[in-house]
């Protein structure tokens, strides 16, 4: 593993209807759109989706890590994230995540400490863990044309 601060970028780029196409180096891009919750098309991956996800891919990554770290055997996990998005102090945010994770394991092995472990992983998440994280936005805006007043970029700070 590469030390820390790891760095991850991704690219979006949108316009004022349609999807929007998400990348990052290396990787296949892929078009993200609203859910049908906010009206979008339903169709495709949304920020609410993703975010789910890399719950639940997260939490299988851990246990991957944690299982191998600890010697321990398996078979496969399957794992259902449920994100509940609610108004909460003033604003729209996921107040909880519910995790139903799913162990096959070898005969013979430890159910105790599979669950261990499986509890371990859920503890370890970074997804869930950095989700109160702070938030920083630089932006910039830009004239079709030039403006007149010559500025083009504002930055913005929250957290």
């Amino acid at each position: 593993m590469a030390d820390f601060p790891h760095h991850y970028r991704v690219d979006a780029l949108g316009g004022p209807e349609g999807a929007v196409r998400l990348a990052s180096e290396g990787l296949d891009a892929i078009e993200s759109a609203p859910p049908a919750q906010f009206g979008g098309p339903g169709d495709r991956w949304s920020p609410e989706t993703l975010l789910v996800a890399a719950v639940a891919d997260c939490f299988v990554l851990g246990f991957r890590a944690i299982a191998r770290a600890s010697k321990f055997p398996w078979t496969t996990l399957e794992c259902a994230v449920e994100g509940t998005l609610d108004r909460a102090d003033g604003a729209a945010r996921f107040t909880g995540f519910n995790i139903t994770a799913s162990l096959r394991l070898p005969s013979g092995a430890n159910e105790a400490r599979a669950r261990r472990l499986l509890e371990k992983s859920e503890k370890a998440c970074l997804i869930t863990n950095s989700l109160s994280a702070n938030v920083h936005l630089r932006a910039s805006v830009e004239f079709e044309g030039g403006d007149p007043d010559g500025r083009t970029e504002q930055g913005a700070k929250s957290s």
